[in-house]
């Protein structure tokens, strides 16, 4: 092989490795992304980058949740736009929707970390009217708590449920499965009509998956305040 064809395979081996490079990945294939549940309805990933780290450039195909775990503060690069600060409080929760490319880097000495959870019916679900649902956004004030609809996207309602020591969520019915992000340590306690009560206890960072049932109460059992966000699914 002459110098010439030498150079022209070298340059088209760099340029491959670069595209490569330059391109981004599956979201399953970030390592800062950590898949802990995955069903017809969701794909949750526990995300954790460390204080002046970054994520590698990475793609998300469906529409997803993120809960925010602890104050943080990061540069969100989105591909194709200019660099965007955020400072994010804990258990901030949004929609995004999908079909994008970013990477995340962290400038601060505090790590960034949240529960993503892909909506993996958001294709189907996108122009179900809000009104579906029979409690739209708002706040409810409690004895002792708050039930805050956050917003409804995708067919999902997002919810922020504040309970203090011993305060108690009044009978209601989920039209189908959800699932449980904790804020905070949780000690509580569910109690289905008709049925035998159960513990539900939960460390901050952890996720649950609920599946559908009878109308219940839940009840705030440790003391400490207690901090949930909900996703609640049709059938």
């Amino acid at each position: 092989m002459n110098r010439s064809s030498v150079f022209c395979a070298t340059l088209f081996l760099s340029m491959s490795v670069f595209a490569q490079s330059a391109g981004d990945v599956d979201i399953t294939a970030e390592p800062h992304h950590h898949q802990v549940l995955q069903n017809e309805y969701v794909r949750v990933f526990q995300v954790e980058v460390p204080p002046h780290q970054a994520t590698l450039l990475h793609r998300h195909s469906h529409d997803y949740v993120y809960v925010t775990l602890g104050d943080c503060q990061l540069e969100n690069d989105v591909a194709g736009k200019p660099p965007v600060m955020l400072k994010l409080k804990d258990g901030q929760t949004n929609f995004t929707p999908g079909n994008f490319a970013h990477l995340v880097k962290v400038p601060v000495d505090v790590p960034f970390r949240n529960i993503t959870v892909e909506l993996l019916q958001d294709e189907k679900n996108r122009d179900v009217p809000e009104s579906r649902w029979d409690q739209g956004r708002g706040l409810d004030i409690l004895s002792n708590g708050t039930q805050d609809v956050l917003f409804i996207k995708d067919d999902v309602r997002v919810s922020d449920v504040q309970l203090q020591p011993g305060a108690m969520l009044p009978k209601h019915r989920h039209p189908g499965p959800q699932l449980l992000v904790a804020i905070t340590d949780l000690e509580l306690r569910t109690s289905p009509v008709g049925q035998t009560s159960t513990p539900i206890e939960m460390k901050a960072g952890e996720v649950k998956w609920i599946p559908a049932g009878p109308a219940h109460t839940l009840m705030n059992l440790g003391k400490k305040n207690a901090r949930a966000i909900t996703l609640e699914f049709r059938k």
